[in-house]
């Protein structure tokens, strides 16, 4: 009867896995980039961003080509989501940019360049997170990476 039971747990397990293997394999699918975001993303002009707050002597500044125009035409528009879902997701996304500065070896320097300095008991308003969480959403779909278990959708 031990040896019985010994098969039939090895074979629920083995189908378990196999189950497991199959979903992550489909979680993985590309994401749909319209033609407008092509070109947005082929822009060469330099673009530059500041992300700042004067309440907190905060600041970051983007040096992308496209990003403010991207900001600009096809990002959702500010008021869009509320500050406390962008804290969220900056906060996430925060943490794995910098994981990722720091293994030069394993993830593309130029991409990945410096650390960002966020606190998440830090209140730097709306503008701020809704900059910043935009700016992952367009780094995401334009350099195809994820910084988080969330898919960069607009």
């Amino acid at each position: 009867m031990k040896k019985m039971s010994f098969k039939v747990l090895y074979i629920v397990l083995a189908g378990i896995c196999f189950a497991l293997l199959l979903n992550c394999g489909t979680s993985n699918k590309s994401l749909s980039i319209t033609e407008n975001e092509k070109e947005v993303f082929n822009h060469i002009e330099e673009d530059t961003v500041s992300i700042a707050s004067d309440k907190i002597e905060y600041e970051i500044i983007i040096i992308e080509p496209g990003f403010n125009t991207w900001l600009n035409s096809i990002a959702k528009p500010e008021g869009y989501y509320s500050q406390e879902y962008m804290e969220n997701r900056n906060y996430i996304m925060v943490l794995e940019w910098n994981q990722r500065v720091i293994q030069p070896m394993r993830y593309n320097p130029n991409l990945y360049e410096l650390q960002i300095d966020y606190d998440q008991h830090i209140d730097y308003g709306y503008e701020v997170n809704y900059k910043l969480y935009n700016y992952f959403i367009y780094f995401q779909r334009k350099y195809n990476q994820r910084l988080g278990p969330f898919i960069p959708r607009i």
